[in-house]
Formats: structure tokens, sequence, C-alpha cells
């Protein structure tokens, strides 16, 4: 039971920007895990998650980079891979397009597939461009916006 409640927690974090203990603990209430404020507070520290900054003044927690065992978690390699490559998100209609440095795309492209955003009907990668096909444009506004968090301004 512990160790599927953990992987629901990494996954909330990755799907959801969660600031807050509380909040944690209503998703996993709503996914029917029976948790105790106690019993979220000791995940948290077992997982290792840290609050991090997504700009503008605002935090979610992730898996601390420095948080022990050998295989970086996804959501760490998606900040990094993504912030060191994109230099712009926009979109038009029900297409995101994802400005990347020459030769970055692929993949920041590649580590954006392996999270597995909603409605994301699918990706098309070149070298300095990767474009995102939602299933409608308010899924695209809404993902843009997520997105432009983890841009750097280079």
């Amino acid at each position: 039971m512990k160790s599927a409640r953990h992987q629901a927690i990494l996954q909330l974090i990755e799907q959801y920007p969660i600031d807050r203990q509380e909040e944690l603990l209503r998703h996993l209430r709503k996914m029917g895990y029976e948790v105790t404020q106690a019993t979220v507070s000791r995940d948290i520290r077992e997982l290792r998650l840290v609050k991090a900054s997504t700009g503008g003044g605002n935090y979610r927690y992730v898996v601390s980079h420095t948080g022990g065992g050998s295989k970086a978690h996804p959501s760490s390699r998606f900040e990094t891979i993504f912030k060191e490559s994109v230099v712009n998100v926009d979109y038009a209609g029900h297409v995101v397009l994802v400005k990347c440095f020459s030769g970055m795309a692929n993949a920041a492209c590649e580590v954006f597939d392996a999270l597995h955003w909603d409605n994301v009907v699918g990706t098309l990668s070149g070298d300095d461009t990767f474009f995102i096909l939602m299933r409608t444009e308010e899924a695209a506004g809404q993902i843009c916006k997520e997105l432009k968090l983890y841009v750097s301004n280079h």
C-alpha cells in the first residue's frame, strides 16, 4: 500500500503544481487513499520531496536532485532539460509551438513526451522547434501557460 501511495504521490506532483501538504492530501483522498496529514508529511520526507520555484513567486513539490537513488525522477529530468533547451512557448488554435536552441528540440520533446500530459494528441519535433497538437484550444492555452513556468530567461 505504501509503495502504491508513493507512486501516486510522484504521479500527482508531476501532473499538478502541488505546493502544500493539504493539497496533496486532498488529491490522495480523491484517489481513494485514506491518509492523514502525518502520513503525507512522512511520505514527503521519505520521497525526499522539496519545494522548487516555478517562477513568479510560486512553488511546487519536486523530487530533490540530491535525493539519493541512482536514477533521476522524470520531472527533475524534464525540468533540467526543458529549462536548458527551450527559448519560448506559444500557441495558436490547438497547436503549441515550443521554440528551442538549435539542435535541442528533440531532447526537449522527448522529456515532454515522457510525462504523458492530459489532452495531448501528439508531438512533432524538428531541430529547433517542436509542436504539440492538443485536443482543444483551451487545453493548448493551459499547457502553454504551464510550460512557460519551466522556460528560463537565458
